[in-house]
């Protein structure tokens, strides 16, 4: 009797997807396991649908942008919620199979939720990788200019391969994908559909709000890039150093053993840029090398470390080991990031929809100025604007980049303690949006979703229209004594 019902269900399942696809016009739908990576499995959907690659060119090759939608619990269900991945370059559908698979899961409760990979990415990516050699490693430092004028070569050439390989990367920009997205949405038979994104999908969410923002129902932006943010400020960087100072001085313990965490890194800082360090690790082959390195090659380091708590903590035990002139796991984890490696991969779709929203002048010249006495420099930042002209990709423009006006309810989360995007910037945004909510998460960092069930909780209570606090608090992070 079960295996009939089985078999029943699958019918009835079938029928209803073939319904679905006759009713969504040039969607193509098909039955699909999705498997988490923890093993949980669903009965979902794979749908796919074609866009040009570049609408402002005639006869453009088109693109397959491909999702997962998972079907809504609720029988009164809401306008579906789109996953927006951030990078640029995350992948929607990859996304869902982690750690924010719950709350995938949880959102089904409103309406139904679909991961997409955008173009470019996932299984939307036919693209092939662009790699080029790095040349071999000789130990010595490698300065900002010399790492600059390798970056700019490398795109370059990975220009051009892109090219002869019939790829047009001026089709990959963050309006092309906003179109991508109301695509989606008139193709699914919907009136409107609610947005959710983080970091770079959050950029991509303004930039849908910007364009189509009568499609839009709701939104939840998390770790918020607006669209003058690609390139972020090194003053802001160094405010949320400053709030991790602070988080340190109200631990007992860590208070006593890094007083003065920021100053050690100034100090620091200046000793590696006055003569570059140097110490003798043990590579990938257990062999010993010396290593030295620039100070924009620890700068580039620290950049990578600040997204989330749990590596920032580990910033300060760091500082004070190179304070006290022992260099090895700093030359080791350099060596590992920027010179191990015999091949450098450019995907094209990251660095070509970077490339494309680029910068204002005005915050260019503030962004130059305020770099000159930032701890991280410019580094946080790189490879952009560095390599913003090396790919051939025509800049959107200041329309792009101007400020994003909305009366569409939008919820902004925000972490204290995120290294990547930050609290002041999300309050100027969110004070032109007229139906805005604010949700500071103290001590949260970049990676916020997963990072405490209160935050998935707000997510979900936003979307059902209920009210949510304007303040999550978790844990400090535990610094090493």
């Amino acid at each position: 009797m079960k295996k009939r019902f089985v078999q029943l269900t699958g019918v009835l399942l079938l029928s209803a997807w073939a319904a679905n696809a006759v009713a969504a016009g040039s969607i193509r739908f098909e039955p699909y396991i999705f498997e988490a990576r923890s093993g949980e499995k669903v009965e979902a959907e794979k749908g796919v649908f074609e866009v040009p690659e570049n609408r402002s060119k005639p006869g453009s090759r088109t693109l397959k942008l491909a999702f997962v939608r998972f079907a809504s619990t609720n029988p009164d269900k809401g306008p579906p919620i789109i996953y927006l991945a951030g990078g640029p370059g995350g992948s929607g559908v990859d996304a869902a199979r982690g750690r924010r698979f719950p709350l995938f899961m949880a959102l089904r409760e409103v309406a139904d939720v679909i991961a997409l990979d955008q173009r470019g990415t996932g299984w939307s990516n036919d693209i092939p990788p662009c790699d080029v050699p790095t040349g071999p490693d000789d130990g010595k430092p490698l300065t900002r200019d010399q790492i600059v004028e390798q970056t700019r070569k490398a795109m370059a050439e990975c220009a051009r391969f892109f090219r002869e390989k019939g790829v047009d990367l001026a089709g990959y920009n963050t309006n092309e994908s906003a179109d991508d997205i109301e695509e989606l949405r008139r193709l699914l038979g919907v009136p409107k559909v609610s947005l959710w994104g983080i970091s770079y999908g959050t950029h991509l969410a303004l930039a849908t709000l910007k364009r189509h923002g009568s499609s839009i129902d709701r939104a939840v932006l998390a770790s918020i890039e607006g669209l003058d943010e690609t390139v972020k400020l090194p003053a802001l960087t160094d405010a949320f150093f400053g709030r991790l100072q602070k988080v340190i001085e109200a631990d007992p313990v860590a208070s006593k053993i890094y007083p003065d965490f920021v100053g050690t890194m100034r100090r620091v800082h200046a000793g590696v840029e006055k003569e570059p360090a140097t110490a003798v690790i043990k590579d990938a082959a257990g062999q010993e090398r010396k290593v030295s390195f620039s100070l924009f090659e620890l700068q580039l380091l620290l950049s990578a470390s600040i997204a989330d708590p749990s590596r920032s903590s580990m910033l300060p035990a760091l500082c004070a080991m190179m304070d006290r002139g022992d260099f090895t796991q700093p030359a080791a984890l350099i060596h590992r990031m920027l010179r191990a490696q015999p091949m450098v991969r450019i995907s094209g779709m990251a660095e070509a929809m970077d490339a494309a929203s680029g910068i204002s002048p005005s915050r260019a010249r503030l962004v130059e100025r305020q770099a000159k006495s930032a701890l991280v420099g410019d580094a946080l930042n790189y490879p952009m604007p560095h390599m913003a002209d090396s790919l051939g990709v025509p800049d959107l423009g200041e329309s792009f980049r101007s400020p994003v006006t909305s009366d569409v309810p939008t919820l902004f989360l925000s972490g204290t303690l995120d290294g990547r995007t930050y609290p002041e910037s999300a309050a100027e945004i969110a004070s032109r949006f007229a139906r805005a909510t604010r949700v500071i998460v103290e001590n949260g960092g970049h990676n916020i979703f997963e990072q405490d069930p209160a935050v998935a909780g707000a997510v979900v209570a936003f979307m059902k229209g209920e009210p949510v606090a304007s303040t999550i608090l978790l844990p400090p992070p535990q610094f090493p004594h």
